[in-house]
């Protein structure tokens, strides 16, 4: 088994999380996609303070499919500068994680 990470970012629909989540699994760049919300994100984009209702798209992956995934992610977001974070996943239940070696398989790999 290999390193493992969870990868977030922030989304400006259910609809959207949904169709980036689904593109997600059917191109084995992670093993489980998650769209958590709605939330309220306060930020500063361009010298403004702005409160705007999001939702979170979360993935568990292997390191190695991490620059595939984003890619992906960046190439279906909507936002100019999209929160794209990867956070590693020190420890797990030793079949999830081989569960997520197998669905991160690269077709044909």
């Amino acid at each position: 088994m290999g390193e493992y990470v969870q990868v977030q970012t922030s989304i400006p629909s259910r609809e959207k999380g949904l169709e980036i989540a689904r593109s997600i699994i059917d191109a084995h760049l992670g093993a489980c996609a998650q769209v958590v919300g709605p939330m309220l994100s306060t930020y500063r984009w361009k010298g403004e303070v702005r409160v705007d209702e999001e939702y979170l798209l979360l993935v568990k992956t292997t390191a190695e499919r991490y620059p595939d995934l984003e890619a992906h992610i960046r190439g279906m977001h909507s936002y100019s500068v999209a929160e794209i974070i990867s956070v590693p996943i020190n420890s797990g239940l030793s079949s999830y994680l081989q569960w997520m070696d197998e669905e991160t398989q690269a077709p044909g790999g």
